[in-house]
């Protein structure tokens, strides 16, 4: 059972934009705190920011005044606005809850390069 598809990634120049979507089951979905994830080669996965509820966010300090995360509750989807993009970057991009669950996506790569 696929539980997050996640989508939006690509190539793009340092200081581009790029938009994130992950669609989620709904059982994994309503009514719990999402998160945005993304691991580089060669390291671990490592948490980007969060959304509760009530749409309060927390990003980590290294995207924080770049990176807004947003959810639609009505469409089991989570977003993550990418802006002023830099090479270090570049990952695989993951949802999943704050209290991660098994069954990761498949990711979406973002790639930052000139």
């Amino acid at each position: 059972q696929v539980q997050f598809v996640e989508s939006g990634g690509g190539l793009v120049q340092p200081g581009g934009s790029l938009r994130l979507s992950c669609v989620a089951s709904r059982s994994i979905f309503s009514g719990y705190a999402m998160a945005w994830y993304r691991q580089a080669p060669g390291k671990q996965r490592e948490l980007v920011a969060s959304i509760n509820m009530r749409d309060d966010t927390i990003y980590e300090y290294f995207v924080k005044g770049r990176f807004i995360i947003s959810r639609d509750n009505a469409k089991n989807t989570v977003y993550l606005q990418m802006n002023d993009l830099q090479p270090e970057d570049t990952a695989l991009y993951y949802c999943n809850r704050v209290v991660a669950v098994q069954g990761w996506g498949q990711g979406t790569q973002v790639t930052v390069s000139s």
